[in-house]
């Protein structure tokens, strides 16, 4: 019986162990498939280039850590200049699957990005756009 539960044991272990290993990883995220989530879902209306100018709407290039609707050249709805959001990771997860929920009244007609693991890939991404 207690060879059993020490089995047991070790098993809950190396499955918390895996769990916690896959959570990490997902939140590191892949910049390379992130690169392919903007391609695929974001460069329609947003371009990512140092020094690029504004499309539908504003240059991601450096948006990581940037206020948000500060980038010169675009028009800001109202609502997104008076957001008063820093764009760091923790932020682009509450605003990226929903930016019309995170920010009501803002003009980006995007229906979000659901999927946690292109999430995370995409904000892995942005934070090399420096």
């Amino acid at each position: 019986m207690v060879r059993l539960l020490t089995r047991a044991a070790y098993a809950l272990t190396a499955a918390s162990l895996a769990l916690g290993l896959a959570s990490t990883a997902l939140a590191a995220g892949d910049p390379m498939a992130g690169k392919s989530v903007f391609a695929a879902q974001c460069s329609t209306c947003h371009s990512a280039v140092k020094n690029g100018g504004t499309l539908i709407g504003p240059n991601l290039y450096g948006v990581v850590g940037r206020k948000s609707g500060s980038m010169p050249g675009f028009a800001y709805s109202a609502a997104m200049k008076g957001a008063g959001v820093v764009w760091s990771d923790d932020e682009l997860r509450k605003y990226l699957p929903n930016p019309r929920g995170a920010i009501p009244g803002i003009k980006m007609t995007y229906f979000g990005l659901k999927n946690p693991v292109q999430l995370e890939n995409l904000i892995a991404y942005l934070n090399t756009l420096k």
